[in-house]
């Protein structure tokens, strides 16, 4: 971390949340970009077109708990390196009691976070809200892709359950691994609005943009049509118990040039905070 991110995360108490972006997509399938997502979604959320409430009137400009940690300095070309600095930038916030948003990035810095928050959290419940199961053995011979973060965390036993939601890809592969594993998919041909997810314990939440349809969310390397409307996520979220951390993942702005799905995520980042800060702070 910089000198100021360490000076940030020096000034966390137990309770509070922060926030730290995780720019690294280095085994992403398809199309790079969503390394450039955390410095877009800062940008979006202080560009003074929205204010920093969440809906129930929670107020993150004014939220002592709520602590910006900046990216992560992450040393590209050395995968061990970098799984290294990710977990260790998750534990160095657990350490503190505090809680973690971590902004992605693509979906293979899940399992180095998974690797902080299982061994701090045993008994983890995972809910994972994604429009693919990533629960590869591997894709294209890497063991790392952000297709396999799923099947990663739970060979290392970082999960006690895993809750997938918006699953639409499902291919025989992994309903063998979700079988294997004993994951709980949800898929969309499945899902309706108040739909109880039942979830207990620990709770993490993993959000992939394309969970969401193309048509909320066009600013994704993976369109896949048929997913949640942003009104549905956003009831998902809010119904949430207090989670103990969250990653937001998969945004890509080169695919995002009039900032629809950067604002989106902003709009996200504020229900994830309140949500992981368990509501405004009592009077």
């Amino acid at each position: 971390m910089t000198a100021r991110a360490t000076e940030r995360l020096a000034a966390i108490q137990p309770g509070d949340l922060a926030m730290l972006g995780v720019p690294w997509d280095a085994h992403s399938s398809f199309l790079r970009g969503a390394a450039l997502a955390p410095t877009q979604i800062r940008a979006t959320l202080h560009n003074g077109a929205m204010n920093l409430c969440a809906e129930n009137g929670h107020d993150l400009g004014v939220e002592p708990r709520w602590h910006d940690l900046g990216d992560l300095a992450i040393p590209l070309g050395d995968d061990t390196a970098a799984l290294a600095a990710i977990t260790g930038a998750a534990a160095d916030v657990l350490a503190r009691g505090g809680r973690l948003l971590a902004l992605g990035g693509d979906h293979a810095s899940s399992f180095p976070l998974l690797r902080a928050y299982g061994r701090d959290y045993p008994g983890l419940t995972v809910l994972h809200i994604d429009a693919h199961p990533d629960l590869y053995d591997e894709l294209d011979g890497d063991r790392l892709s952000h297709a396999c973060p799923f099947a990663r965390a739970l060979e290392e036993g970082l999960i006690a359950r895993l809750v997938q939601v918006g699953i639409r890809t499902l291919n025989p592969h992994q309903r063998a691994q979700a079988a294997r594993f004993g994951v709980e998919i949800i898929t969309m041909r499945e899902w309706r609005p108040g739909l109880e997810l039942r979830l207990s314990g620990p709770l993490y939440v993993s959000l992939d943009l394309d969970a969401l349809d193309p048509a909320f969310a066009p600013g994704v390397s993976h369109h896949e049509p048929g997913g949640l409307s942003t009104r549905e996520l956003l009831g998902i979220i809010q119904g949430l118990p207090a989670p103990v951390g969250a990653d937001l993942v998969e945004l890509n702005p080169v695919r995002d040039p009039q900032g629809i799905t950067a604002a989106l995520a902003a709009k996200l980042v504020k229900e994830l905070a309140t949500q992981l800060l368990g509501g405004p702070r009592p009077a």
